[in-house]
């Protein structure tokens, strides 16, 4: 279940990146939380 809530978290964050709403709100770190988030699992497996 928390797979399937953080891809939806993700994908939301990746729309409203290429939509231009982060850029615009000055929250574009959330991409980079995102990526750091994925990095150790890349990692791991």
């Amino acid at each position: 279940m928390w797979f399937t809530l953080y891809y939806i978290v993700a994908i939301v964050i990746m729309v409203m990146h290429f939509t231009g709403l982060l850029a615009r709100f000055n929250i574009e770190w959330l991409i980079l939380v995102l990526a750091a988030t994925v990095f150790p699992a890349v990692i791991y497996l």
